[in-house]
C-alpha cells in the first residue's frame, strides 16, 4: 500500500513539472494576415529622372537678330544693312540659377549705293562690341564714361545667382535704361534686349558635362565675303554671316561642353539701291531653322548643319583649342578628320577661330 502511494507521489509530481515546463514554451509567432488585394506581379519602381552629378551646370546660348536699323540708298546717301545680333551664353545651375554669364554683340553694318553696288570691303574682318573694346567709342557718349564691353560684363557679373524671372524683374525706364539702385552708377545702356536673350539661353540651356568650376568663354565671327551687287535681273545681298559659341573649360584648358551656331542676316536690295527684304522678319538661326534650312538635301551623309554641328560639339569635349585647331582638313576648310567625317562634312575653319576666341576670353 505505501508503495502504491509513493508511485503514485512520483507521477503526480512529474506531470505537475510537464505542464509548467509547458506553460513556459513561447507561443508561435502569428502568420501574417494575407493583403486585401495581393499582387500577382511585383509592381515596377516609378522611372525617375536621373539626378545630374553634382556640381553639375546646364549651358545655353541664345542670339537674337534685328535688321530693323536698315535703310535704302539714296542720291546723296548710302544705304545701310545692319544686322545687331545680341548674344548670350550662361550656364545655370540645377536651381535654375545663373553661375557664369557672357554678353556679346554683333552689330555689322555693309554699305550699298543707289546703283544697287556694294561698297563695303567684303574682305573687312568684323570685330564684335567685346573685342572692339575702346574702338566701339561708347564712353565719349556715355553719361557715367564707361565702354560698352565693360557695362555689359557688369550686367554679366550681376545677373549671377539670378533667375529668369529676377533677370526679367530688373526694372528699366521707358527706353529699357536700367534704374535698378545697383546698376544705374555702372550700366546706362539699354538692357531689354539682353534680358529676353538671357530669358532665351535660360530656356534652352542643356546638360552637356559642364560643371560649376569650369570657365564659360564666347566667340563670334563675322564675314560679309557673300555679299553681292544687284543687277537688272536680280537683288542684290548683303550677308552677315557669323559664327557663334559658348564653351566651358576646366583648370586643364580642356572643353566640357560646347554649343556652335551660326545665323545669315540678309538684306536684298534693288538696282536702285531700294531695299526689298521684310525687315521685320525673323532672322534665325541655323539650329532654329533646323531642317528648313536644307543643307540635308546637298549633304553627301544627309545630315542638316544643326545635326553636323552638334556631332562636332560632343566630338571636340575632353580635347583642347589646340587639338581642335589640328583636325584636318582640305583646301576648302571642310572636315577631313577621320573619326568625324561620317557625321561632319562642313567647314569647320571658323569653328576653330572661335573656340580659340572663347577659351581667351573665358570666365
Amino acid at each position: 500500500m505505501k508503495k502504491l502511494l509513493a508511485l503514485i507521489l512520483v507521477l503526480s509530481i512529474a506531470l505537475f513539472a510537464f505542464v509548467g515546463c509547458a506553460k513556459e514554451q513561447p507561443a508561435p509567432a502569428p502568420s501574417p494576415a494575407p493583403s486585401e488585394e495581393p499582387n500577382e506581379e511585383p509592381s515596377e519602381e516609378p522611372n525617375e529622372e536621373e539626378p545630374a552629378a553634382e556640381g553639375a551646370v546646364k549651358t545655353g546660348l541664345a542670339v537674337i537678330t534685328s535688321l530693323g536699323k536698315s535703310k535704302d540708298a539714296t542720291a546723296d546717301a548710302e544705304g545701310t544693312a545692319q544686322s545687331d545680333s545680341v548674344i548670350v551664353a550662361v550656364t545655370v545651375d540645377n536651381d535654375g540659377k545663373v553661375v557664369k554669364a557672357v554678353i556679346d554683340t554683333a552689330q555689322t553694318a555693309i554699305k550699298f549705293n543707289a546703283e544697287g553696288k556694294v561698297t563695303s570691303d567684303l574682305t573687312a574682318s568684323y570685330k564684335s562690341k567685346q573685342e572692339l573694346k575702346e574702338e566701339y567709342g561708347m564712353s565719349k557718349a556715355s553719361t557715367i564714361g564707361k565702354e560698352w564691353y565693360e557695362q555689359a560684363n557688369t550686367l554679366a557679373d550681376y545677373v549671377v545667382g539670378k533667375t529668369v524671372e529676377e533677370i526679367k524683374a530688373i526694372p528699366t525706364d521707358d527706353t529699357g535704361v536700367p534704374t535698378d539702385a545697383d546698376l544705374v552708377a555702372s550700366v546706362t545702356m539699354k538692357i531689354d534686349g539682353y534680358k529676353n536673350a538671357f530669358e532665351k539661353a535660360m530656356a534652352e540651356a542643356q546638360d552637356l558635362g559642364a560643371s560649376a568650376e569650369d570657365k564659360l568663354g564666347l566667340g563670334v565671327v563675322t564675314t560679309i565675303d557673300k555679299s553681292k551687287d544687284a543687277t537688272a535681273d536680280a537683288d542684290g545681298l548683303a550677308q552677315a554671316y557669323s559664327t557663334y559659341t559658348a564653351t566651358t573649360f576646366d583648370a586643364e584648358g580642356k572643353i566640357t561642353s560646347s554649343i556652335l551656331n551660326a545665323s545669315q542676316a540678309n538684306v536684298n536690295f534693288d538696282a536702285t539701291g531700294k531695299i526689298t527684304s521684310d525687315l521685320a522678319a525673323p532672322a534665325l538661326t541655323k539650329n532654329e531653322l533646323g531642317d528648313d534650312y536644307g543643307m540635308k538635301k546637298a549633304s553627301p551623309i544627309g545630315k542638316e548643319w544643326y545635326e553636323q554641328a552638334a556631332a562636332f560639339a560632343e566630338y571636340i569635349v575632353g580635347k583642347t583649342v589646340e587639338e581642335v585647331k589640328a583636325f584636318e582638313t582640305d583646301e576648302t576648310g571642310h572636315n577631313t578628320e577621320a573619326d568625324i567625317v561620317s557625321s561632319v562634312t562642313f567647314g569647320i575653319d571658323d569653328f576653330k577661330l572661335i573656340l580659340e576666341e572663347a577659351l581667351n576670353t573665358a570666365k
